[in-house]
C-alpha cells in the first residue's frame, strides 16, 4: 500500500474525511455489480505457512448444491462408494485417505439443529477447488515434468494489493470438495431434503435407513418453528475457505500431500471439547443446567476455603489419588436418571436431536428436587467421614497401595446408578425420599456400600470387576435394580427371579459362579440379598 493510500485510509478512520453519498452510492453499485455474479464470489486472500486461501460466504442452498464430499475426489474414486460417500479402506487405499468416515446418523440432528434452533451458527468451512485437467496427466495445464503451469484457483484481484478480489466458480470450470466441514454439508444437504420434500429419513453411521423420520409438520409442533423461518433457511449465510487442488509449480503428488496434510493439521488443532467441558456450557439440556447449580451451591460439592474440590469439572473419571467426589459429568448423568422420571420431556423426542431448554419454572423445581436428594445424600454416614478424610481413602481398594475402604458412594458408576434406583423409586413408584434415606442410613453402616472388591459385597461382579480388579460401567444398570430391590422396590415374582438370574450371572466368572462366602457355587444357590427393613 502506497503512503498516499495508507494516508487516505487513515484520514477516513480518524473522521477527518467522510465519503459523501454519491461515493458510497457509487461503492454499493460496484459491491452489488460484483457479488451478484453467478460465476464469481467476492472474496479476500490470505496467506498462512504458504498456503493461498480466499475466505467468503455462500447461501446454504448454494453450499448444499455445490460442494461435493472430499471422499468423492477423482483421486480415491477406485475405491469409493458412492452409497455411503465414503472411502473402501484395503492396501491400495489407506495411504490416500484424507478424511474420517461420515457418520450418517449425524445428518438428522444436524439439520434438525439448523431448522429448530434460533441462533443456530456452523462454523466456516474449508474447501478444495479442483479442476478436470488435475486428473488428466496429458492436460495442456501439465508440462513435460508433470509440474503444473496454473493453479485450479482463478483470482481477479479488485484492489493495488490483490487482496480482495472475484474467484471464479463456474460450475463447468471446477468441483468443490469439504476438505474441513463435511458433516456440516451433510447437515446442510439434510435441510434442503427436508424443506423440498417435507421430511427427512434417518440413517444409521454407515447409511443403512432405520425406517424412521422427522418432518417438518413434526418442526412445527415440537418445536414451535414458524414455517416463514423455514422458507428463509436457504439464504442463509456460511463461511467458506477455499484452497487449490494444484497450485503452480506442483507436481500431482506434492498437491496431495500438502492438501491431505493441511486437513490433518486443521484437525489436530481442532482439540475436542471433554463431556465435562460440554455440561458446563450446555444450555439447551435441562439435565446438564441443573447439574451445574448443585454443583456450585450444594455444601456437599461446593467450593469453600480451606477445603479441596469435590467436583472435577472437565475429565468424566475420577483417578485415583484425586481428592474430588464426582465429577460435572457424573453430576448430569445423575440429574438425568433421577430427574428424568419426573421430567420426560426433558429429553429429546428422538435419540440424538437437541433437547429443548426447560422454562425458567421447570428449571426451579427441578433444581429444588436434585438439591434436596443431596440434601439426604449428605447424611448417609459415608458421606460424613468427608469432615476428616479424604476420598481416596476411602475410594481405594484394600489391595492398593495405602489401602482403602472400596466403597462405592465414592465410584461416579455407583453415584449415577443411585440415583437412577432413586429416581425410579421417587416419581414413578411413589416412595418417600425420607424413608428410602432411613434404610439406606442402615445398609451403610452395615458396611453395605463398602469393600466391593470382596465376594461378600453385593457389588462384587456388578460395579467390580474380579478379574480386571477394578471398576465396571457395564454392571450400573444391574446395581440400580439391585438397589429398588433391596429398598423393597420389587414385587413382582418374575421380575424377581430375573434380577436373581441377572446377578448370578455377574458373579460368574470364567464358568464359575461365587457365592457371598467366596466359595464356588452352582447359579441358582445365588439368591437375592435381604431386604432392608
Amino acid at each position: 500500500m502506497n503512503t498516499n493510500a495508507a494516508k487516505l485510509i487513515a484520514d477516513i478512520k480518524n473522521g477527518d474525511i467522510e465519503l459523501d453519498n454519491k461515493d458510497k452510492q457509487a461503492l454499493a453499485i460496484l459491491l452489488e455489480k460484483f457479488t451478484n455474479q453467478k460465476n464469481y464470489i467476492l472474496v479476500q486472500k490470505t496467506e498462512m505457512g504458504g498456503n493461498e486461501a480466499y475466505i467468503g460466504s455462500v447461501t446454504l442452498e448454494w453450499f448444499a448444491e455445490r460442494v461435493h464430499f472430499a471422499s468423492a475426489l477423482p483421486l480415491l474414486q477406485q475405491k469409493y462408494n458412492p452409497h455411503t460417500d465414503n472411502i473402501e479402506i484395503d492396501a491400495e487405499s489407506i495411504d490416500e485417505i484424507q478424511q474420517r468416515p461420515l457418520d450418517w446418523s449425524r445428518q438428522l440432528p444436524l439439520a434438525q439443529y439448523l431448522a429448530s434452533r434460533k441462533n443456530h451458527k456452523f462454523p466456516p468451512v474449508l474447501v478444495v477447488i479442483n479442476q478436470p485437467w488435475v486428473d488428466n496427466p496429458k492436460a495442456t495445464e501439465w508440462n513435460n515434468h508433470a509440474i503444473a503451469l496454473k493453479s485450479t484457483t482463478v483470482f481477479t484481484p479488485l484492489d493495488q494489493e490483490g487482496n480482495v478480489g472475484l474467484l471464479s466458480i463456474a460450475e463447468k470450470d471446477v468441483t468443490i470438495y469439504a476438505l474441513d466441514g463435511q458433516h456440516r454439508l451433510m447437515g446442510v444437504q439434510g435441510l434442503m431434503e427436508l424443506l423440498q420434500t417435507g421430511k427427512l429419513q434417518r440413517y444409521k453411521k454407515d447409511k443403512t435407513p432405520d425406517d424412521t423420520w422427522i418432518t417438518v409438520d413434526d418442526l412445527i409442533e415440537q418445536y414451535n418453528v414458524q414455517p416463514a423461518d423455514l422458507q428463509s433457511l436457504p439464504k442463509e449465510k456460511i463461511g467458506i475457505e477455499f484452497i487449490c487442488a494444484v497450485e503452480k509449480g506442483e507436481t500431482r503428488e506434492q498437491a496431495r500431500r500438502r492438501v491431505r496434510s493441511i486437513f490433518v493439521h486443521v484437525n489436530l488443532m481442532a482439540a475436542p471439547l471433554t463431556k465435562g467441558q460440554l455440561a458446563q456450557l450446555n444450555e439447551d439440556d435441562g439435565f446438564s443446567i441443573v447439574a451445574r447449580k448443585i454443583a456450585v451451591i450444594h455444601p456437599l460439592l461446593e467450593q469453600r476455603e480451606g477445603r479441596k474440590p469435590r467436583v472435577n469439572w472437565n475429565s468424566a473419571t475420577v483417578a485415583a489419588k484425586s481428592t474430588v467426589l464426582t465429577t460435572l459429568q457424573a453430576l448430569t448423568d445423575m440429574s438425568e436418571r433421577y430427574l428424568g422420571q419426573k421430567f420426560p420431556h426433558w429429553k429429546p423426542l428422538d435419540k440424538g436431536l437437541i433437547p429443548i431448554r426447560p422454562n425458567n419454572q421447570e428449571l426451579e423445581d427441578g433444581t429444588e428436587e436434585f438439591h434436596k436428594l443431596f440434601d439426604y445424600l449428605a447424611t448417609l454416614p459415608s458421606y460424613k467421614l468427608l469432615e476428616d478424610e479424604d476420598t481416596p481413602a476411602l475410594r481405594r481398594f484394600s489391595f492398593e497401595k495405602d489401602g482403602g475402604e472400596g466403597n462405592m458412594l465414592f465410584r461416579p458408576v455407583a453415584q449415577v446408578a443411585l440415583a437412577q434406583a432413586l429416581g425410579i423409586l421417587v416419581f414413578r413408584k411413589g416412595f418417600n425420599l425420607e424413608d428410602i434415606f432411613k434404610k439406606l442410613r442402615k445398609f451403610d453402616q452395615q458396611g453395605g456400600f463398602s469393600g466391593m472388591e470382596y465376594p461378600q459385597s453385593l457389588w462384587y461382579g456388578v460395579l467390580y470387576d474380579p478379574n480386571k480388579k477394578r471398576v465396571q460401567v457395564a454392571g450400573r444398570d444391574l446395581a440400580a435394580k439391585l438397589l429398588i430391590y433391596i429398598l423393597g422396590g420389587i414385587q413382582d415374582q418374575m421380575e424377581r427371579a430375573g434380577l436373581r438370574k441377572d446377578l448370578a450371572n455377574a458373579r460368574t466368572i470364567e464358568n464359575k459362579t461365587v457365592g457371598f462366602d467366596g466359595k464356588f457355587v452352582e447359579p441358582k444357590a445365588v439368591g437375592l440379598p435381604k431386604i432392608i427393613s
